[in-house]
């Protein structure tokens, strides 16, 4: 495993210095937003299945997603040296520097929504009937899924900003 960690991992297929994983999660968000917002619109339009059939696929897709670039940041890809072409990025100040602060943000974002949509998703699995129909959980339901989606907003804009940042922007 040790070995395996001071890799460089898998090249991505955008043609910056982005691994595999980061590609794919970079751009899996532009399609996650989108359903996201349709998701939300079926739900207001009162299509409560398609809404909870929706949002199942894209937690499920995200899930998966997330796991696997976990997987590649902690075992596969030495992101740090990806980044060492960055302008914004200094090794030796790795947590302070442009990157690294873009990191921080970001994950001051991801994290937090990670834990929020779940709690939504078990939450509304637990308190609404099959099939789904607006009852006593559907206040709470929405207080907590409106941050929950715009948390998702903020980790995929913070979440670009970092990937441009440290892969696509060179010296």
């Amino acid at each position: 495993m040790l070995l395996l960690a001071q890799t460089r991992g898998i090249d991505g297929f955008l043609g910056t210095r982005g691994s595999l994983m980061l590609d794919v999660v970079f751009l899996a968000m532009f399609a996650v937003l989108p359903l996201m917002g349709i998701g939300i619109q079926l739900a207001k339009r009162k299509q409560y299945a398609l809404h909870k059939r929706l949002q199942l696929v894209v937690a499920a897709v995200l899930l998966v997603a997330v796991a696997l670039f976990e997987i590649d940041m902690q075992f596969l890809t030495d992101w740090e040296s990806r980044a060492e072409g960055s302008p914004y990025f200094d090794p030796a100040h790795k947590w302070t520097c442009p990157v690294g602060i873009a990191l921080i943000v970001h994950l001051c974002f991801a994290v937090p929504t990670f834990v929020l949509w779940i709690v939504v998703i078990v939450q509304a699995l637990r308190h609404f009937p099959s099939p789904p129909a607006p009852g006593p959980h559907s206040r709470a339901h929405t207080r907590l899924s409106k941050p929950a989606a715009v948390g998702l907003l903020m980790t995929a804009i913070t979440g670009w900003i970092f990937y441009v940042m440290a892969f696509v922007i060179t010296k």
